[in-house]
């Protein structure tokens, strides 16, 4: 389905699920939507599955204004102190649209309880207690973490999937890597039959050296191999640190959730020769989520990044706020930067990165090797240093139900 046809369903105020390979243009969308839906005077909630997914529509996760929180289930006593808050009932009733992004990564039980804290709190019985829903995201993606199980718990297997009856609107052209071999590869992937030819273009990638002159984000699986990489880079650079730290408005509680889960550092420490990359978008000052540089100079108390594509551009502040019923409930401010000689592949996604080094012989989830080369845009971009079984694997219940969309988004074109 084309991106227009997919805005048109939203718009005409149908329940939708918004899908698609990873840089086929999910988030665009959604940003084309919210920004109509605000001209129509529209209330719209927007949440998603993570902190992190969330500050890239500038948004909340859907457990906090749910107000579930971390419960994997609800008592009856749960709901009724829920329906008892005001600011919920408030919430719910001036809502028009929820939007939940990411939605791959929200465990199946959990949407059941978002739609019948809805249903309980609105005195609405129709899914979601009325409210138009949109769920937007890639299920060969990130799935759901389960601390205590094994059962995947996919959104598609609640209760409540079925009985939305949702549009399913599956954006088909991938514009990140274009007609680069790459893009053949990813689709293999997805397919879970990866080719002898693409395995050999994928074999060759970790025999190849990173020239000199490049240097690019390196992904890997665990945070603690991300923090050795960044503080041992750092500390490298004999030159004087600038420092950088974080300005905060709003309740402390609102204000330490939206740091918790907001890309850019508290303190940020950099030095000129520091690899960083931009954590926001601002497509006027000429970068996205994910451009990387390198800190040439400090002007006027700010760096100056220079982009691999060679743009150099002084880096001013900015902010990130959480909102509520339109009224700003906390904001930070910080320059729009982090050390990026390393990220996890979990803070990846969602981004286009130009260069990765990616290390996935630590790989533990379906999903997390496709996350991870799908975020670079060529083939020539991308650098191995290591890969395990489970690096491309994908799940078979996904793919089942990948195949299911597809029809149904052709049967709505």
């Amino acid at each position: 389905m084309q991106q227009d046809r997919a805005l048109e369903y939203l718009q005409e105020g149908r329940n939708v699920f918004l899908t698609g390979p990873a840089g086929s243009g999910k988030t665009y969308v959604l940003t084309k939507f919210i920004d109509w839906l605000k001209k129509q005077g529209k209330t719209v909630a927007i949440t998603a599955s993570t902190g992190i997914a969330a500050t890239h529509l500038g948004g909340t996760t859907i457990h906090s204004w749910t107000g579930i929180g971390i419960k994997d289930f609800l008592t009856p006593f749960d709901l009724d102190e829920l329906t008892q808050k005001e600011h919920l009932y408030r919430r719910f009733r001036t809502t028009d649209v929820l939007i939940i992004d990411e939605i791959s990564m929200l465990h199946s039980f959990r949407l059941d309880m978002v739609d019948t804290v809805l249903r309980t709190v609105c005195e609405n019985e129709q899914p979601f207690g009325g409210i138009q829903v949109v769920l937007a995201g890639d299920f060969f993606q990130l799935p759901p973490i389960n601390r205590y199980s094994t059962d995947t718990n996919y959104a598609f297997e609640a209760q409540v999937w079925e009985r939305t009856n949702m549009v399913v609107c599956y954006l088909e052209t991938v514009y990140r890597q274009s007609n680069d071999p790459l893009l053949q590869i990813l689709q293999e992937v997805r397919q879970g039959k990866v080719s002898e030819k693409s395995m050999e273009l994928l074999q060759k990638r970790t025999q190849i050296e990173l020239p000199d002159h490049i240097t690019p984000t390196r992904l890997y699986t665990h945070n603690i191999d991300v923090d050795a990489v960044n503080k041992k880079e750092l500390a490298k650079i004999s030159k004087k640190a600038e420092v950088f730290s974080m300005t905060t408005v709003g309740k402390k509680n609102d204000v330490q959730l939206l740091q918790k889960y907001c890309l850019a550092p508290e303190v940020l420490e950099l030095k000129v020769g520091a690899q960083v990359m931009f954590v926001k978008n601002n497509f006027s000052a000429g970068f996205v989520n994910g451009t990387l540089g390198t800190v040439v100079s400090f002007a006027f108390g700010k760096p100056m990044v220079k982009t691999v594509e060679g743009k150099r551009i002084i880096v001013e502040l900015e902010a990130w706020m959480m909102e509520q019923s339109g009224k700003i409930k906390a904001e930070i401010r910080q320059l729009p930067l982090r050390l990026a000689w390393a990220i996890t592949v979990h803070k990846s996604q969602g981004m286009t990165l130009d260069v990765v080094d990616v290390d996935l012989s630590k790989s533990f989830a379906a999903g997390m090797g496709y996350v991870a080369l799908s975020r670079v845009k060529t083939l020539s971009g991308l650098y191995i240093r290591g890969i395990n079984q489970c690096a491309l694997s994908v799940d078979s219940v996904v793919q089942q139900f990948d195949l299911l969309f597809r029809q149904q988004s052709v049967a709505a074109e």
